[in-house]
Order: C-alpha cells, then sequence, then structure tokens
C-alpha cells in the first residue's frame, strides 16, 4: 500500500492492505482508497498504481451529470418536472414496448407480456423520470453499432467528428422502443442519462464536457476529473488499462472509455466517459454531504436529491443517487439506512454514510480480467464494512 495520507493506525493499515491483497490479481490489478471522515482525509492509498493515477469512473460519471443539471434547476433554467422534449424536441413521438437488450450478448429477450405492444406517449417523460430511472427507456442498446466506425485508439485522431458521431447515437435514442410504462417502476437507464447530458448541454448552449468542467470540477478544483485524458495531455501511462476488448474495438482499452457506447460518441456523455481519482471522487461526495454552496445547487434539491424517490424492482433511488437498499447493499450492512452513493461497472464507487460523515471512494479497474467477473460484488460490502469498523472502533457513541 502507497500512501500519500495515512491516519490509521498501524494495526488497521496492516489489516486494510491484507484485505485489497486478498483481491488484487484476482478481482483487480490496481485500485485507489480514498476515505474522509467528519471533514478530514483520513487515509489516500493506492495499491499496484499511484494515487495520481486515473481510472475509468464508468457510471459514477453519472453523478456529475446530474450535479450539472441541478445547478439549472437551482438557476430555474429548467423545471425538475418539466418534460424532455421541451429540451429535446426530436424525443417526442408514440413509441411502443418492445423487447430489450442484453449489454453482454446483444441479444434481445422480450418483456412481461402485459405491457408488450402498449403505445407510449414520449412527451409524458419528464426530467424526473431520467433522473430516478423511471422513464421506461430501456436499460441498454447497442448505440456503438450506429454511431459511426470503430473509432481509433485514444491517441490518434478519428476522421469522424464527435458531433456527428453524437447525432447518429440520438437519433437512434429517439427512435428505440421503451421498456415498460413511464413511471411504472425502476429500469436503470444509460440512455436516459445519456439524454440527460444531452440536455445539459443544450440548457448552457455547450458541450457537455465543458459543462460539467465550469459548473461541477473547476468550482471544486477536482482537477483530475476529467473526459478523453490522452486528448488534454495526459500520458497512458498515468491511467489505469480496462478490458481487453475483443467484440469491437480489438484492442485493449487503456485511456479511453471503457463503455462501448462512451467510446463511440467521442468518449464523451451523460452516463459514462470521466476519468478521475479516488481523492477528487471523495471530494466531490464531501461536497454533497456538507451541501456545499460552491456546487450552486439550492438546499431543497440537494435534500431531495438523496431523499427516496422511487423503491421497486429492490432498488430505492433518489435523483441521481442510489440510497443503501435494505439488503445486499454495495455499501455493505453497516453503514446508516440514510447513506448514498453510485457504483460504476469498471470497479467504482462512491459511497457517503451522513449518520457518520463518512465517504468512501473506491477506484479499481476490475474489467481489466474480463467483465463477467463478479468477484467485485463480494468486494464492495466487505470493504465497506471493514472500513466503518475501523472508523468507530474507537467511538464510544457507537
Amino acid at each position: 500500500m502507497d500512501a500519500s495520507t495515512n491516519a490509521l493506525s498501524p494495526h488497521d493499515s496492516e489489516r486494510l492492505n491484507a484485505f485489497m491483497r486478498e483481491f488484487l490479481d484476482e478481482v483487480f490489478p490496481a485500485a485507489q482508497l480514498a476515505i474522509f471522515h467528519q471533514g478530514d482525509c483520513i487515509l489516500n492509498a493506492s495499491w499496484d498504481a499511484s494515487d495520481k493515477t486515473l481510472f475509468d469512473l464508468a457510471s459514477v460519471s453519472k453523478l456529475f451529470t446530474v450535479t450539472a443539471f441541478l445547478t439549472q434547476v437551482s438557476e430555474s433554467k429548467i423545471a425538475l418536472d418539466d418534460p424532455l422534449v421541451k429540451v429535446i424536441p426530436e424525443f417526442a413521438g408514440p413509441r411502443s414496448i418492445s423487447e430489450t437488450q442484453n449489454p453482454h450478448t446483444e441479444a434481445m429477450f422480450p418483456l412481461a407480456e402485459d405491457v408488450l405492444g402498449e403505445v407510449i406517449d414520449s412527451e409524458q417523460v419528464t426530467f424526473r423520470h431520467l433522473l430516478t430511472h423511471t422513464s421506461g427507456l430501456a436499460p441498454w442498446r447497442n448505440i456503438f453499432r450506429v454511431a459511426g466506425p470503430v473509432p481509433p485508439p485514444p491517441d490518434e485522431a478519428d476522421i469522424v467528428i464527435r458531433q456527428e458521431r453524437w447525432q447518429n447515437a440520438l437519433k437512434a435514442i429517439c427512435e428505440y422502443p421503451f421498456v415498460d410504462r413511464i413511471g411504472r417502476q425502476v429500469h436503470y437507464s444509460d440512455l436516459g442519462l445519456m439524454l440527460l447530458g444531452e440536455s445539459v448541454a443544450r440548457l448552457d448552449g455547450d458541450s457537455l464536457e465543458n459543462v460539467i468542467r465550469d459548473r461541477v470540477t473547476a468550482p471544486l478544483n477536482l482537477t483530475s476529473i476529467q473526459y478523453n485524458p490522452l486528448q488534454n495531455g495526459i500520458s497512458r501511462e498515468k491511467v489505469a488499462p480496462t478490458e481487453d476488448d475483443t467484440r469491437w474495438r480489438k484492442r485493449r482499452c487503456w485511456g479511453e472509455v471503457h463503455d462501448e457506447n462512451a467510446c463511440s460518441v467521442g468518449g464523451v456523455a451523460g452516463h459514462a466517459g470521466l476519468f478521475g481519482t479516488a481523492f477528487d471522487v471523495a471530494r466531490f461526495g464531501q461536497a454533497w454531504l456538507k451541501e456545499s454552496q460552491t456546487l450552486s445547487i439550492a438546499p431543497q434539491w440537494m435534500r431531495e436529491s438523496k431523499r427516496e424517490q422511487v423503491y421497486s424492482n429492490e432498488m430505492r433511488r433518489g435523483l441521481g443517487w442510489m440510497l443503501r437498499t435494505r439488503q445486499k447493499a454495495p455499501c455493505g450492512d453497516i453503514f446508516g439506512e440514510a447513506s448514498y452513493g453510485h457504483n460504476g461497472y469498471t470497479g467504482t464507487s462512491l459511497w457517503i454514510d451522513p449518520d457518520s460523515s463518512l465517504i468512501v471512494a473506491c477506484l479499481t479497474n476490475r474489467v481489466y480480467f474480463g467483465r463477467e467477473e463478479t468477484g467485485i460484488l463480494n468486494f464492495r460490502p466487505r470493504l465497506h464494512n471493514l472500513l466503518y469498523e475501523m472508523v468507530h472502533q474507537h467511538d464510544p457513541q457507537k
């Protein structure tokens, strides 16, 4: 364990290091961990990486898109219950409920017969539906097949401009059938957050990349968090590699976003694409925990985002945030009931326990060994249980 900050006892440091080594080279080849407690960073450490190595944040990126959007809501540029078509009018039109798609095999599989074939009025989808994943949109579709040709490696110029790729993708998203009635239940949807990202960009009349920088990362001075690091002067050696993509890119992903759909539209999307360090992800979490006005989000929306909006399919959702489930929680079974956070497919996570002012940002590249490996599902709750016990073992109030 290499640590730039470590306030743990020598005994706890040894326990944590042994725990992390248990999973290294089995679940992931590298990891970073940043822990804040009661406002202070008590650990910023890495394993087989440096604390400056950038990791692919995957779906943790969604939190930054949501945060940017909520600053726009706070400025009354848009309302949470406004329809999506107010900003993206081409989304309008009736669409049926049809089959959904498996992201691993791309195979189509049928839905429940009680909704199959129903026609949906897409103009009824609101931004609240997107943030709570209750829009009825498909969880995933192979957008990378229609956005354009396979992009070159990230250190080479693309012959297709990013805007063209995105317009191809957006057209497809606006035509895909729904998978459920609007508002009926949670269907965690990358498509919904891609549309939210486009809305964020249109509301400011700028690129999503610039809006997230100007509204989120720059105010908080999160200098490591960025899209397309190689295009921003970061060397490949300072980025953790991810999966060997044998089905589409035919290369190991290194310095480019692992998510195919985000990669196919130029690496910048509302659902995935950001890279960063655990320390900066934890500082982002600290801003949310403290409801920092540096983010320029109205207090009511800060609070509402962390409150349960919907519960279905054993999922509790706030506005953009995952909330601690009653069982099998990624943050373990000791974090408080009010805990909130988000996971990323590449093996990343941010979890916040407001009851104990504890923030844990853990970044790994678990897809390096292949996306079918499920060891991360065992690792996450055990890690959070261990860290909670370490932090509170000498706290007389716990």
